[in-house]
């Protein structure tokens, strides 16, 4: 029995609910240079560009909806914590709310949420299902100086300190639908096994960091993940074909 299982979530789990990965061979994201729509620099160059680029992808969401992969997280947070009192925590370098859509609770985005807004002159984010422009005011200060609440290229990710301090804990990591190119996250599995824990990655094919794992279930993980969580929320134990 798992008593404190961390999980990170990539593109792949989304990808099969039609949301673009963030990252691909082209250098293009919706079809736009990552250099223009995902950087500070970018920003700064065309303010206007970028809020309109993240308007776009903020509205594709309202047709999007989750998939078996992210039921079933959701499913193994509420059920598996219930039955055997453990801890179930999602990181997640998603910036859609499928996860939330699917009724995870206990979720950390990494790299920021479409759904949200910060506020370059008072720091402050909160929800935000609108357009923004360059003329949106902060609903705190009011200044014109709102931003996506998303973690560009070169910039920290959210809440390292607090997903450094469940991986030291976790005894059960999986990685779900990443790529293992993208730092910090591609380094999350070395931190949890230098804690013990079992570490098990998914995906359609082994990952750039794929060696690092105990094991790896490949396949579509609408299908693989459900099959997996049922049998750890029956048994407390790990399927029988995963062998560490």
């Amino acid at each position: 029995m798992y008593q404190n299982i961390v999980i990170l979530t990539g593109a792949g789990i989304s990808a099969e609910s039609g949301i673009p990965v963030f990252r691909s061979e082209t250098g293009l994201w919706e079809q736009e240079r990552v250099e223009d729509v995902a950087t500070y620099d970018g920003f700064l160059r065309d303010k206007t560009k970028v809020h309109e680029f993240y308007n776009k992808m903020r509205r594709s969401l309202l047709d999007k909806k989750p998939n078996p992969a992210h039921l079933a997280l959701a499913r193994l947070e509420k059920e598996y914590s219930k039955k055997y009192g453990a801890n179930v925590n999602l990181v997640t370098q998603n910036i859609d709310d499928l996860h939330e859509k699917a009724g995870s609770q206990k979720i950390i985005h990494m790299h920021g949420k479409l759904k949200s807004i910060l506020c370059e002159h008072c720091n402050k984010r909160y929800p935000f299902d609108e357009d923004s422009s360059v003329e949106s005011e902060c609903k705190f200060c009011h200044h014109k100086s709102l931003r996506p609440d998303i973690v560009w290229f070169g910039e920290m990710p959210y809440q390292m300190d607090e997903i450094e301090t469940l991986l030291s804990k976790c005894d059960l990591f999986l990685s779900i639908g990443t790529s293992g190119v993208v730092y910090p996250a591609a380094g999350f599995c070395q931190v949890a096994r230098a804690s013990g824990a079992a570490c098990i990655e998914f995906n359609l094919s082994q990952s750039a960091v794929g060696s690092q794992f105990n094991c790896g279930i490949y396949g579509k993980a609408s299908k693989t993940l459900p099959e997996f969580v049922s049998t750890l929320i029956d048994t407390g134990k790990l399927p029988d074909n995963v062998k560490l």
